[in-house]
This record gives C-alpha cells, structure tokens and sequence, in this order.
C-alpha cells in the first residue's frame, strides 16, 4: 500500500505517518511534510521523485502530475485502468492524507491583505482530495486529524479499511471541499472596491452540519431537522448537552432558544419561562429558586409545560421546585447531582447542559448569532442580528417626572425581556420580576390589555411597575391602559411623529417616560 501526506496543520501526522510505516504502508510526500517525516527517523519518498519534476512556482504546482492523480483515479478492478499504470510505471495511492491552506484562519485575522488570501487559496490539496474521494472505494481521503487514529486502529484490527469506512471518508473529504470553496467565495464576493469587506457577500454560501433529525416539524405533517452552523459559538443552543428526556422536537428546540437567549442576556442569577416562542415568565433573584419561584408567579398557568432556562448551575432545592410542574425541557449552565436525582424518575423531562459563553466584542464570544435569516419565496432575507445591549447611560427621560434608581434598574428589565416578546409586546416588570406580559397582537393597544389580564389571573398588583413597549406607542390610549393599571414609568424607543402628544400625556398622568432610540421587533 502507498500513502500520500501533504498536510498544513502537521497536528498528529508524525505518529499517523509512523502507525502506517510500521503496518508496512510507503510513505510519500510533499515538502514540509517531507522533511517533517525524515526528521523523525522515517523512511519517506518526495513526490519529485514519483513525478520526476521538481516542485515549482514556490510551491504551486508539486502534486497536478499524472502520476499522482493517475495514482488516485484509476479503479482496481478496470483492467484497462491497471494496464495505463504499468505502462506508464504509475504506483496506485491507497491512502490519501490531506487538510488544505488555512484559508478561513488567514481572512479571519484583522488587516488580512487581498494578497495573503489568495496565497493562502489551496489548489493541488482540493484537486487530490476530489480525486481520491471519487475513487473511494480504492482510496482512504483523510482530511481531519480526528480520523487518523480510528483509520489505524482499524488497519490494525483488519489489515484493511472498510468500504463502509472509506465512503465515509469521501463523504466527509467532498464536504471539507465544499466548505472551503464556500469560504472563498463569501470572502471574494464580498470584497469592496476599496478594499473593505461587506457585511452581504454577492454570493452568500451556507454551511451547516446536520445534528439529528426530528420526529416531524413544528406540524405533525411536516419533517425536520436540526443543524448546527460548521463552527458553533460556545454557549450557543448548538452547543448544548441532553443529559436525559425524550428527543427534543422542532417546537422544542424553537423555545429552547429563545429561553437561553433571554435567561444568558442577565447578569444575575435569572430564571426564564417560555411558552410558544413568548417568556410567559422571567425573573432575576439571590439564586436558581427565587428565580424560578418569582418567574412562574408571573403566568403559573402559561408554565405549564413550558420551557424552563437558567443562568446559573441548577442545585437540589431549585429542581425539587421546577418538579413540582410539568416541563418540557430544563435548561441551566449545569446540574447539581441532587438535581440530577429529582429528575431521574421523570424520564420524559428533557435536561439540556448549555457552558454559558465565554464573553467578549464578538458576537461569537457571547454565543449570539451575527446573522439573522428568514426564509421568503425562492429567497432570503438577511439581518445583522439583533445583539444591541442597552445602557443606564443610552436612556433619555422626556418628561417631568424622572425615574428613581429602583425604576430605572426595573425599565431595564422590562427592555430585555421585551426584546424576547413577539412584537407587539408589552411587559409590565417591578423588583427583577416580570408582572404581566402581552405578546404578539396586531394592537399595541390590545397588547396592553393583554398584559394586565394576565397579571389579574395571577393575582399580581401592577402598582408601581415599569413598563416596557419595544416600539412606540402611535396613540395615547396604550399609554392610558398601562397607566390606568398601576404603572409608573415607561421605557419605549421614541422616534414617532407623535411622540410629543404621548410625552404630554405621560405628564398629564404624573408618569416618567424615557426614551432609548431603539426598536426590538420579534416576529
């Protein structure tokens, strides 16, 4: 048998390169590679050699000869294949080892030149791997250092690989090549004339991998799958765990994420309740219990088997209360062993273990999408996300009466739960809790009455709270309705041609109004 090793990233090769020679395997390489291997000790041929022509161009064309893509293409059981070979005194390459130029890593980094992409644009490692990988049931394309020691081992056990084996190999080396030829057309297309890089590509190129299929849709009728992106964001949805439940569904997973989005967004200890995309209930306390106990007071009846997040590890007192109700998936950053034993006997509930992320400027450290999309006929629709945070500082009071420390930190809040509520929302908050929630209507008015209701079924008293509305209020009627059911400060984006009529009424009322100049619509 022959192997072929050219590699970038020489992570693991060595020992790769010294597992086949000892199973008898030649060694043929390239370059680096090359002295690499001679350096430890190992017997290995330069691929000049096969070709007979020295490598060019500073290393641009070492590998697209005959003799190695001969090597690679030619079927084993075609006679005439074999025949081509011998004439032309061409060894068949049985394995294939290749990983491509960091081209990703190389426009990743700041200030990445035109220049330093191009070169870092691989050509002979694709066309070897689309050749061997074509021929997949003579040849072995490994592209991934995490494939070398189940390759070994299993050349160990059987003296050869599997057809099972090497068509999962071309399976993921065809894939490698599609990604990579994906991240240089983002990157190309996306180039300014001036240099700078748009954050809309001509072309845009998903690249998804596929984390399991689902039971059927967000309808019986319909099927579904969950895919992650290529290089999931720590602390991302994607990244979760399921320590025990049944498999997670379509709906599910939708709430799931709107629960961790809104529950990782607190700094203090946060519970979040989530029903049918909406927080049903949200609520920060001294720990996982308070939270959770102020949470569900907000809608106990919406909770029911709702989805249920938290920021912080959840311990044995906190479980031993969200027990109490049905739920259909628990989320928290970990799990006390008491907690895990609360719901060992409820094997239905669904336990996600999602690491809060890391932090930083980029989306990505916090675990937040840069790119929103929606599917429209025959096309998309695509946003930067939504990852606005809002400051103490960014609020604008436009009325009489200013808010006290107790509200500002209240209309807070009320601004980031809103940010989760299908627009219209309305979100009534006092004390770290939310009181009364009003989601989704095509009123903002209805919103309003919405939200007071559900605090009347609660049994809460809205007196004192602050409330938030993620756009304006068009009339003063929604003003009137929050203000007639106990609130006393209001936190909305401004911009309207009426907001002077709803400012003048917030004075009328004795009520304070601040300002922040953004919108959170959640459709």
């Amino acid at each position: 048998m022959n192997a072929l090793i050219s590699v970038s990233d020489k992570s693991g090769v060595v020992e790769l390169a010294r597992a086949l020679h000892e199973l008898g395997v030649r060694l043929i390489s390239t370059g680096g590679t090359a002295k690499l291997l001679a350096e430890q000790g190992l017997p290995v041929t330069e691929v000049a050699e096969v070709t007979g022509f020295p490598e060019m161009l500073d290393g641009r064309v070492k590998t697209l000869h005959p003799k190695i893509h001969g090597g690679l293409l030619a079927r084993r059981d075609h006679p005439d294949h074999m025949a081509a070979l011998h004439r032309h005194m061409i060894h068949t390459i049985d394995i294939l080892v290749v990983n491509l130029y960091p081209f990703e890593n190389t426009v990743a980094r700041p200030g990445c030149t035109l220049e330093e992409a191009i070169e870092n644009i691989d050509i002979g490692g694709p066309a070897m791997v689309r050749s061997g990988a074509k021929n997949w049931k003579d040849v072995a394309v490994l592209t991934d250092a995490a494939q070398y020691q189940p390759v070994v081992d299993e050349l160990k056990a059987s003296g050869q690989l599997s057809q099972k084996t090497k068509f999962a190999l071309a399976v993921a080396a065809f894939n490698r090549v599609s990604n990579y030829d994906a991240a240089i057309s983002d990157y190309l297309s996306a180039l300014q004339e001036d240099g700078s890089r748009s954050l809309f590509p001509a072309q845009s190129n998903g690249r998804f991998v596929k984390l399991q299929d689902l039971r059927y849709g967000e309808n019986p009728h319909q099927q579904a799958a969950f895919y992650r992106d290529l290089y999931p964001a720590p602390g991302s949805l994607a990244a979760a765990q399921q320590l025990q439940g049944k498999e997670l569904s379509y709906n599910n997973i939708a709430d799931a994420d709107a629960a961790w989005e809104c529950v990782k967004s607190f700094d203090a200890p946060a519970c979040v309740i989530v029903k049918h995309a909406n927080p049903c209930g949200v609520a920060i306390g001294k720990d996982p219990l308070e939270a959770y106990s102020k949470a569900f007071q907000t809608d106990p009846t919406s909770a029911f088997g709702g989805i249920i997040a938290f920021n912080r590890p959840l311990d044995g007192a906190g479980a031993q209360a969200v027990s109490k109700q049905f739920v259909e998936v628990l989320m928290a950053p970990d799990f006390a062993p008491e907690a895990l034993q609360v719901f060992a006997g409820k094997a239905n509930v669904r336990l996600l273990k999602i690491a809060l992320p890391p932090g930083g400027e980029r989306p990505w450290d916090r675990g937040q999408n840069f790119m929103d999309v929606k599917r429209v006929g025959s096309g998309l629709l695509m946003q930067t996300a939504d990852n606005r945070e809002l400051t103490l500082g960014e609020l604008k009071c436009v009325t009489k009466k200013t808010p006290t420390s107790d509200e500002l930190e209240d209309l807070l809040f009320a601004w980031k739960v809103a940010k989760f509520v299908k627009s219209n929302a309305i979100v009534f908050c006092k004390a770290g809790m939310t009181m009364g929630v009003g989601a989704g209507q095509m009123s903002r008015l209805d919103s309003a009455r919405i939200a007071s209701i559900k605090a009347q079924h609660a049994k809460l008293s809205l007196q004192g709270t602050a409330v938030a509305s993620d756009a304006f209020f068009p009339f003063r009627d929604g003003l009137d309705v929050v203000v007639d059911n106990g609130a006393t400060c209001v936190i909305q984006p401004g911009g309207s041609m009426r907001d002077q009529e709803v400012i003048d009424a917030a004075n009328e009322r004795g009520v304070a109004m601040v300002f922040t100049g953004v919108r959170h619509f959640r459709h």
